[in-house]
């Protein structure tokens, strides 16, 4: 059964993320690096899907990516955040904006819940989300992946794990009664999602990647710049007291290494993909039958 003090609350969220549009971009280094490293490994896969979905898109820096590999296929861009849409829609050349019909291959936005996708079953290629699903339930994210792919498509996706701001966390740790810093899951727990859900041949790895900050203000001003600030249902309400925060930034200045302070992002990259259905939607098995030249019986 789910703590609800580490669930995430999706109205904290939506309106973290409306404030940061403006600022997202300018902070957005490892979500960045990740997509390319992310686009690199569709090198080593053989998908050339017609329709795709990239889950979460926010500003659209994947979405542009996505559009320049994938030249011939239809993009659907999706988040819950609908200025992060217009965004992503006014960042496009103005000729694409002015005549949509014209340019029947320019990506359609749809501000939906990435937990329940007003998408039909069995339509996408390639499912895309970077850095997204961590927002949402991990499980019913990960299903509705599953539900909108065709047969044969492919999920690729990145989310961050549980060592992810591991320095912050260390330094909040009872200071008060609160969460300060998000939680997230774990690869083999998500690993494990994917198999539940009915993906197969999970790929799953990890890589740490560290970001340096000079303070604990810095650290502090990047994440709301990314709208990615504390959360958590159980997260204080109101604001902390100076003496706890000073207590906080005099914990995190004992990590500091080479006159710079850490911060870990603990990447987590997977794909899978979609089999065929070994069930009907009633819940009868599908067994199949082959015909076999007489010679060969």
């Amino acid at each position: 059964m789910h703590d609800s003090r580490f669930l995430p609350d999706k109205h904290a969220i939506r309106r973290a993320f409306e404030r940061a549009v403006h600022t997202y971009d300018g902070a957005a280094v490892l979500q960045r690096e990740v997509a390319e490293r992310m686009l690199t490994r569709l090198e080593y896969v053989k998908v050339r899907p017609e329709r795709i979905l990239d889950l979460g898109c926010g500003t659209g820096h994947g979405t542009r990516l996505l559009a320049e590999r994938y030249q011939q296929a239809s993009i659907i861009a999706v988040d819950h955040v609908e200025a992060m849409l217009r965004f992503n829609r006014d960042s496009a050349p103005w000729w694409k904006r002015r005549l949509p019909l014209l340019n029947r291959k320019s990506p359609r936005f749809v501000c939906a819940d990435m937990e329940a996708l007003p998408l039909a079953p069995n339509r996408i290629g390639l499912v895309w989300s970077n850095q997204a699903l961590h927002w949402g339930d991990m499980q019913q994210c990960v299903a509705e992946a599953h539900r909108v792919l065709e047969t044969g498509g492919l999920f690729m996706f990145s989310t961050l794990g549980p060592d992810t701001l591991k320095e912050l966390r260390a330094a909040f740790t009872s200071v008060d009664g609160y969460e300060h810093v998000n939680r997230f899951i774990d690869m083999h727990d998500i690993g494990d999602t994917l198999v539940h859900a009915g993906f197969a041949d999970p790929v799953m790895d990890m890589e740490i990647i560290t970001v340096t900050f000079d303070n604990v203000d810095g650290l502090t001003r990047d994440l709301k710049s990314l709208g990615g600030g504390n959360h958590l249902e159980g997260r204080r309400q109101g604001l902390m007291a100076p003496s706890c925060w000073r207590e906080v930034s005099r914990r995190y200045e004992a990590m500091r290494r080479d006159g710079k302070l850490p911060v870990t992002a603990e990447v987590i990259y997977g794909h899978a993909w979609k089999p065929q259905a070994r069930a009907s939607a009633d819940g009868r098995q599908i067994v199949q039958f082959r015909d076999y030249p007489r010679g060969d019986r």
